[in-house]
C-alpha cells in the first residue's frame, strides 16, 4: 500500500489538480504490478500559521509523507529511482508556485503490519495478487 499524505497551504492545488495528481500516482504503482485500490492519496490543506519550516510560518508550502508497505526498495539504486520518480510526479504541479517550500520523504513499513478489509494481502507477484489487480478489489485467497 502506498499512502501519500500531502499537506499543503491554500491555493496550491485545485480539485482538478488533486484528481490529476492522484491519478498519476496511482497509474505509476499500477505499472509496477500493484492493484489500483492499494494506492491512497490524502490532501490536507493547512493554513500558513499551521505549517512551520525552521520555526517560522510558511506562506506557501507542501510537505508530502509517503508510506510504502506493499513494496520496499532493496538497495540504494532502487531508492534513488524512487525519489527521482516522486520528484518527477510532484514537480510539474509545484514548479508554477514562486517561493514555494516543498519536500517529501518515504517511509517503508513491514508488509507484515498491514491488512485490507481484514485480509492479509497476497504475496508480491503471486497469482492471488494478480487476481486482486484484475478485479481491483480485495478478496479471500
Amino acid at each position: 500500500m502506498p499512502l501519500w499524505t500531502i499537506h499543503h497551504t491554500p491555493g496550491i492545488f485545485s480539485d482538478a489538480e488533486k484528481r490529476d495528481l492522484a491519478a498519476r500516482i496511482t497509474d505509476h504503482y499500477e505499472t509496477i504490478g500493484l492493484p489500483r485500490f492499494y494506492v491512497v492519496t490524502i490532501f490536507t490543506e493547512t493554513t500558513p500559521t499551521n505549517l512551520y519550516v525552521g520555526g517560522e510560518p510558511t506562506p506557501a508550502g507542501v510537505r508530502v509523507v509517503i508510506e510504502h508497505i506493499a513494496r520496499s526498495s532493496v538497495d540504494t539504486a532502487g531508492r534513488q529511482r524512487t525519489t527521482r520518480w516522486i520528484k518527477s510526479i510532484l514537480e510539474p504541479h509545484l514548479a508554477r508556485h514562486d517561493g514555494l517550500h516543498w519536500e517529501f520523504h518515504v517511509d517503508e513499513t513491514s508488509e507484515e503490519l498491514w491488512m485490507i478489509n481484514g485480509l492479509v494481502p497476497p504475496p508480491a507477484g503471486s497469482e492471488a495478487e494478480r487476481e486482486w489487480v484484475r478485479s481491483n478489489a480485495a478478496s479471500a485467497y
